[in-house]
């Protein structure tokens, strides 16, 4: 089953998808009310929304075209939902990131260390294993909607996509993670800050994410493979397929999920996650910069409909100062 949210005259509408056919669920007000409800009474989500009963049909390919797809899943409160990733957690992910940080082609790079790491202890046949890296996005207030503009800011030195699969999280009233499922997500950065200085990776995440529009409930597929290209104007201005899924991973998501709930300030009840699980494909590893108006695409079976966002640059708000009070 998939979820999704979209615009109506009404308000939000929660929408399931099996196979080709979508309808809106009765009487759900939002992904995450529907969550945090499964959670509280220790039952499946699809349980949940079953029950509910199905409404009117809806066709989820015209909802994207005329701009009405939402976040699958946001909390009331964006201050309580909390986007953060691992990184170097793909087979192919250490030569990409690799070359960017590495000027000698025999020197071990910290990065290529973090990955064989993974390889040798991110899959534990019990307990916990090696810990990933790990970065912070921001809250709620940096999710953006699929279709909308993914906005890097007037100081960045570059906007670059990266196509991943995202696990969405409740915490349940007695503090257990629960997951929601899984999606499409372009966790943007700034790659060229990246590579001035590893240390200033925590300073190329600080930007916004989109992920969506649909919401896979159930376990992670072990394979999934995609697409991740760049539309300027009607040409395509690169393309490449990318891996996902356990079979293409140095980690476990079990293992991710440890170590990232491992911490209680993760554990609050009621806050909602997005954890994004790595990539091996960045078009900045082809030499590729986009520009402004570019469109970025990502898709993938099974995971709906691809998700979309141009490319968009802010104003430069100039220096920021603090006020004394």
């Amino acid at each position: 089953m998939l979820l999704s949210q979209i615009r109506t005259p009404d308000g939000v509408a929660v929408v399931a998808r099996e196979g080709a056919e979508a309808a809106i669920v009765r009487g759900a007000q939002s992904v995450y009310a529907l969550a945090m409800t499964a959670a509280g009474e220790g039952r499946p989500l699809a349980e949940v929304v079953t029950e509910a009963g199905f409404g009117e049909a809806v066709n989820l390919e015209e909802a994207a075209a005329q701009g009405r797809m939402m976040l699958p899943v946001s909390h009331p409160d964006l201050a309580h939902m909390h986007l953060t990733g691992t990184g170097l957690t793909h087979l192919g992910s250490a030569s990409t990131r690799d070359a960017m940080h590495s000027g000698d082609p025999d020197k071990m790079t910290d990065s290529m260390k973090m990955f064989r790491m993974g390889l040798e202890g991110g899959k534990p046949a019990s307990g916990a294993g090696v810990q990933p890296e790990w970065f912070y996005k921001g809250t709620g207030a940096a999710a953006v909607a699929p279709g909308q503009p993914l906005t890097s800011p007037a100081f960045a030195e570059d906007g670059g996509e990266e196509p991943e699969l995202a696990g969405f999280y409740v915490i349940a009233p007695d503090g257990t993670p629960c997951r929601i499922g899984w999606a499409l997500a372009n966790e943007f950065s700034d790659h060229v800050t990246e590579k001035v200085n590893y240390l200033w990776l925590a300073h190329s995440k600080l930007r916004c994410a989109s992920f969506g529009p649909e919401i896979l409930l159930g376990p992670p597929p072990q394979d999934v493979q995609g697409t991740s290209r760049i539309r300027r104007g009607d040409q395509v201005l690169w393309e490449k397929p990318f891996l996902s899924g356990e079979a293409n991973m140095s980690h476990s998501i079990a293992n991710l999920e440890h170590h990232h709930f491992k911490y209680d300030i993760f554990r609050q009840p009621g806050d909602l996650h997005v954890h994004m699980f790595g990539t091996a494909t960045l078009s900045f590893a082809d030499g590729i910069r986009a520009q402004e108006g570019d469109v970025f695409e990502i898709e993938a079976a099974p995971f709906g409909l691809p998700l979309t966002n141009p490319l968009a640059v802010a104003e430069d708000e100039g220096l920021a100062t603090v006020r004394t009070l």
